[in-house]
C-alpha cells in the first residue's frame, strides 16, 4: 500500500491521516460541501470533492468513493466507523476496483453484520446467550406474543443495524408493538432494510466489549476489555479500559467467547464483540462490529498498540506485531465530546465553534476534528472529539480526567462537558461502580443547565458552477457564507424559513435534521401535544408535536432537511380560516 483514501469526515478521518504519517503511507481526504473547511481536509495529502450536501449524496455514494479513489491513484481504502464501514457491498466494490479493502472480508461483514447469523455463530461456539426469536419476526403481534412468554424487558433489534439505531427497550405490554414499529422504520432508513428481531433484555446491564485483532495468518488475538456502559439513547459517552470490576472467570469468559466468535467466522482485521452483563452476572453476547471502534484509543492507551496501523499490517498480509495478548498497562478513560446540549435532554447542535481550548498535561490525549473556527453541519453525527485520559491506576485517572475536563473550554456551540464534570464527581461512577447502560435515564438525578443556543451557521455548503479557463470547463465551489456576506447575491444560498413570522400555531423543527414522516395528514384536526412527524437528527428519532389544538396545514415534506426553528406546519382554531395551498411553502433545498 502507498497511498490510502479515507472514506470518512471528522475526527476519525484525522486519526486515520496520522496513522497514515506514522506509517509512511499518503492520504487523500474526501468530503461533503460542508465539510470543505474541515480540519480533516486541511491535513490529508489530498482533498477531494463528493459534490454532495447529505450523506447519501456524499459518504454513502458508493460509486463517487471509488471513482475517487482511482482519480486520486490510492490503492487502498479505510472506511473509519459509522457510513459504509460495516457495509459488505462497499468492501466488495473496492475490491472488485483492485484497491485494498482495510477491514473484513465482505462475507464475514455480511455474515456479522446480519445480527441472526451473528447469533447463530455465537451459539455454535457455546458463548453465552439469552433466549430470542428464532430469526426475523414479521410483526408486532409477534413480538408481542415473545414479550408475553419470556417476560420484559425485551430488545427489539434490527438484524442490520448497529450504533443504536433501529434498537428500542420495551418495558411495557403496551409499548411493545409501537416501539416494534419504529425499530422497523429506523432500520429501513438507515440501512435500507427493515428486518427486526427481539431477546430477552437484561435490566441495568454493564456494556463490555473485547478488541479483537486477528490477522490471515491464522491469528486471533483478544487484546483487551473495554466498558462502555455510560449511554444516552443506546449511543455511548463514556468509555474505559479495561473493563473494571470483573472478576477473572467473567474476564475469561469474554475472552474466549469473543476469540471463537471472530475465529468461527473467519474474522480478519480489527474488530469488536460486545456483550453484556447484568447486575447478578448474567453475560450475554451483544454484536459483532466488524469495524474500528470510536473507543479504540482507550484500549491504545493501556496497550501501547496502534490499531489503525495494525489495521494497514493485516491488509498487507502482515503478521500481528504482537502474539499474545499484552498485560494492561495502567487505565484509560474516553469522554465522547459530542455537539449536543446536555441541559436540553441531549438535544443535538450545528453552528460555529467560536472557541476550543483543549486540555494537556501527563495522561492526555485529544482526538479531534474541530478546532476554533470550525463548523458543526446538522446533517452528521454529532460527535466531534474525543478526551482520552491515561493513569497509572483508575484512580489516577479520574483525577487526570476531573483535571482535564476542567481545562476544557467549547464555545459557541453546546457540548456534553458539563454532563462529563457531573460524571466524574459522581459516586456512581468513581466508587463501586453503578453504571449501568440506562443510568442517565434512571439513575442520574442531577439537573444540567441548558445552555445558550447557538447562532445559526453562515452556511453549510457550497454554491456549484462552471468557469472556463484556457479553454477547459472546470467546476468551482464557493462557499455560500461567502455569498451571505455580499449582500443581496444570499438568495442564491436559498431562502431561510427561520425567519418567517412565528405564531402559537406554528408548527417548528425542533432540531436541525431530515423530516423522516407525517404521522398526521394535511388538514386533520389534532389535539394539543399530540405526535404531528418525526425527525432524524445525528442518528437519533425526535418527536414533532403540536403546540396547539386545531386544524393542521403540512408546509414541508417527509423526506426534507430541516434546520433548527423552521416552520414545517400551522395549526389553527376549528374557527379559523386555514391556509390556502398558496401559503405552502416548497421543501427546503440546499445548493
Amino acid at each position: 500500500m502507498k497511498k490510502v483514501l479515507i472514506a470518512n469526515r471528522g475526527e476519525i478521518a484525522v486519526r486515520i491521516i496520522r496513522a497514515c504519517q506514522d506509517y509512511g503511507l499518503a492520504s487523500v481526504a474526501v468530503y461533503a460541501d460542508a465539510d470543505a473547511d474541515a480540519l480533516f481536509v486541511t491535513l490529508a495529502d489530498e482533498a477531494f470533492a463528493l459534490d454532495g450536501v447529505t450523506a447519501k449524496d456524499s459518504y454513502l455514494d458508493i460509486d463517487k468513493l471509488i471513482s475517487v479513489a482511482k482519480r486520486a491513484g490510492a490503492d487502498a481504502v479505510h472506511p473509519g466507523y459509522g457510513f459504509l464501514s460495516e457495509r459488505a457491498e462497499f468492501a466488495k466494490a473496492v475490491i472488485d476496483a483492485g484497491l485494498v479493502w482495510i477491514g473484513p472480508d465482505p462475507e464475514v461483514i455480511d455474515a456479522l453484520g446480519d445480527k441472526l447469523k451473528a447469533r447463530a455463530i455465537a451459539q455454535k461456539v457455546g458463548a453465552p446467550l439469552v433466549a430470542g426469536s428464532d430469526g426475523a419476526i414479521s410483526s408486532p403481534a409477534e413480538a408481542l406474543a415473545f414479550a408475553k412468554k419470556f417476560g420484559l424487558p425485551i430488545a427489539i433489534k434490527a438484524a442490520h443495524g448497529g450504533g443504536g439505531r433501529g434498537l428500542k427497550i420495551a418495558r411495557e405490554l403496551g409499548e411493545v408493538e409501537e416501539l416494534f414499529e419504529s425499530a422497523t422504520r429506523e432500520a429501513v432508513a438507515a440501512f435500507g432494510r427493515g428486518e427486526c428481531y427481539v431477546e430477552q433484555f437484561l435490566d441495568r446491564p454493564r456494556h463490555i466489549e473485547a478488541q479483537v485483532l486477528a490477522d490471515r495468518l491464522g491469528n486471533v488475538l483478544v487484546v483487551g476489555t473495554r466498558d462502555c456502559s455510560l449511554q444516552r439513547r443506546n449511543q455511548k459517552l463514556v468509555e474505559e479500559a479495561p473493563a473494571p470490576f470483573l472478576s477473572d472467570e467473567e474476564r475469561t469468559r469474554i475472552h474466549t467467547a469473543a476469540r471463537d466468535i471472530c475465529a468461527e467466522a473467519g474474522y480478519t482485521g480489527a474488530g469488536t464483540v460486545e456483550f453484556l452483563r447484568s447486575a447478578d452476572g448474567v453475560i450475554s453476547f451483544l454484536e459483532v462490529n466488524t469495524r474500528l471502534q470510536v473507543e479504540h484509543p482507550v484500549t491504545e492507551e493501556t496497550t501501547g498498540l496502534d490499531l489503525v496501523i495494525e489495521q494497514f499490517r493485516i491488509a498487507e498480509g502482515l503478521a500481528l506485531s504482537v502474539t499474545e495478548m499484552p498485560a494492561p498497562r495502567g487505565h484509560a478513560i474516553e469522554f465522547r465530546i459530542n455537539m449536543e446540549d446536555a441541559g436540553r435532554g441531549f438535544l443535538p447542535s450545528a453552528g460555529e465553534i467560536s472557541e476550543f481550548s483543549a486540555p494537556s498535561g501527563p495522561g492526555v490525549r485529544l482526538d479531534s476534528g474541530i478546532v476554533s473556527g470550525s463548523a458543526i453541519p446538522p446533517m452528521f453525527d454529532s460527535l466531534a472529539a474525543k478526551l482520552i485520559v491515561w493513569g497509572a491506576t483508575r484512580e489516577q485517572a479520574i483525577a487526570r480526567s476531573r483535571r482535564a475536563l476542567s481545562e476544557f473550554k467549547i464555545e459557541g456551540v453546546p457540548s456534553v462537558l458539563p454532563f462529563h464534570r457531573a460524571v466524574i464527581d459522581h459516586t456512581d461512577f468513581t466508587g463501586d461502580f453503578r453504571v449501568h447502560t440506562r443510568w442517565i435515564e434512571t439513575d442520574f438525578a442531577e439537573t444540567l443547565e441548558a445552555a445558550s443556543r447557538p447562532a445559526p451557521a453562515m452556511g453549510t455548503g457550497l454554491l456549484r458552477g462552471h468557469v472556463e479557463i484556457d479553454g477547459k470547463r472546470v467546476e468551482i465551489g464557493i462557499p455560500d457564507a461567502f455569498l451571505r456576506l455580499l449582500g443581496p447575491l444570499s438568495a442564491a444560498s436559498g431562502s431561510n424559513k427561520e425567519n418567517e413570522p412565528s405564531d402559537a400555531g406554528a408548527v417548528l423543527a425542533p432540531v436541525p435534521g431530515m423530516l423522516v414522516q407525517w404521522n398526521v395528514t394535511d388538514g386533520a384536526l389534532v389535539e394539543k401535544d399530540e405526535v404531528l412527524a418525526m425527525m432524524d437528527v445525528m442518528k437519533m428519532e425526535t418527536a414533532v408535536t403540536a403546540p396547539v389544538a386545531g386544524i393542521v396545514t403540512i408546509l414541508a415534506e417527509a423526506g426534507s432537511s430541516q434546520t433548527a426553528g423552521a416552520v414545517i406546519a400551522r395549526i389553527a382554531s376549528a374557527q379559523e380560516t386555514t391556509p390556502t395551498s398558496s401559503d405552502k411553502a416548497k421543501p427546503e433545498t440546499r445548493t
